[in-house]
């Protein structure tokens, strides 16, 4: 019997649980009733969690649940295989394997809250040591998990994030697309959503039919220096706080272009979903987003706002190179499934 942590079904969906969810869809097809989905009674994802069968265990919720209630049902079950899937796990239990997504946390520390980032910053190693197989999303990843844990002694293997079915291909005419600008993520300071804004308000005066949507949680210290009451202002930057998958199809597919220019990515997901969509991409060359990606974006330097303003200037004034963009992009999109990687997780699962 192999049992999943899925305590990621008592969370709002990032990138973190949308790994999470998509695996363990593809876990359940693979190996049916050997597999179990225990969780928290506070589920937020309950249309996903009817799809998994998942069991309510213990009466607390959290990282108190994850550390008591969740290993004392496990010791009453024999111990079984438990798969963790969103960076945390049982301390002290034994039989476990943990994906661990990057180590942001640890090169981006003004970007976590105090007790975030220590509580990471001492749980994880422990979590680490104490697994029987450590995955990650990037070989980027991998290498950084080494850089910052040198004294781990155990093969790290690489199971790749993909997009859902939802984000699929629109054949769209080009000319269909909106004069927007679109960016999507959870934010926070690293992934360097001022930069986007100061670059978008050095075009707007010569472009002024162009508009910035802006998707995610918001709020003020997520924009590091940044007064982001000069931007809430601003008629042509739309703040759209969390949407619905298909409201989220809609936006990418009539973007003129998807920006990202994070500082720190262990793999970087909206801008996989934005090219399975057809919309073009502009990335910063950092961390992860290179090896995602390769040559079927556009890079700029995340430290320049200049760079970023003259790459979304070259997109509106050239559409041969956005039809480009967006056919190398839904090619580079399908390179990825949530099929293939639920097949490349099953198999490490089955070597231990």
């Amino acid at each position: 019997m192999i049992i999943v942590n899925s305590r990621f079904l008592t969370q709002p969906i990032t990138g973190v649980q949308r790994f999470a969810i998509e695996i363990s869809l593809q876990l359940k097809k693979l190996f049916g009733n050997d597999i179990r989905f225990i969780s928290p009674h506070n589920i937020l994802q309950k249309e996903i969690a009817e799809k998994l069968e998942v069991e309510i265990v213990g009466k607390r919720s959290g990282h108190l649940w994850e550390q008591l209630d969740l290993p004392r049902f496990l010791k009453s079950k024999d111990s079984p295989l438990l798969i963790n899937l969103t960076n945390t796990a049982p301390l002290f239990y034994k039989n476990k394997l943990t994906t661990i997504h990057d180590v942001a946390f640890l090169v981006y520390p003004k970007a976590y809250s105090k007790i975030f980032y220590y509580s990471y910053k001492v749980f994880i190693p422990k979590i680490i040591a104490g697994s029987k197989k450590v995955v990650t999303v990037s070989e980027f990843s991998k290498s950084e998990i080494y850089k910052y844990y040198p004294k781990i002694n155990k093969n790290i293997e690489v199971v790749y994030n993909a997009v859902s079915n939802i984000f699929e291909r629109f054949d769209k005419n080009i000319n269909d697309k909106e004069n927007n600008f679109l960016a999507v993520s959870s934010i926070n300071q690293r992934k360097n959503f001022s930069l986007i804004l100061k670059s978008f308000s050095l075009i707007k005066n010569e472009y002024p039919n162009y508009k910035l949507f802006i998707i995610g949680d918001i709020n003020n210290s997520n924009f590091g220096d940044t007064d982001l009451s000069l931007y809430l202002k601003d008629e042509n930057i739309k703040f759209l706080g969390r949407v619905s998958d298909e409201s989220l199809v809609d936006y990418y597919s009539k973007a003129l272009a998807f920006i990202y220019p994070s500082f720190y990515e262990g793999f970087g997901i909206p801008p996989l979903e934005a090219q399975a969509c057809g919309c073009p991409v502009i990335l910063a060359k950092t961390s992860s987003l290179p090896e995602v990606f390769k040559d079927s974006g556009l890079y700029c330097d995340p430290h320049s706002e200049i760079e970023l303003k003259n790459i979304m200037i070259e997109l509106i004034k050239n559409q041969k190179l956005r039809i480009e963009l967006s056919e190398k992009g839904y090619k580079n999109a399908d390179r990825f499934s949530w099929k293939k990687s639920g097949v490349a997780f099953k198999n490490i699962i089955d070597s231990l």
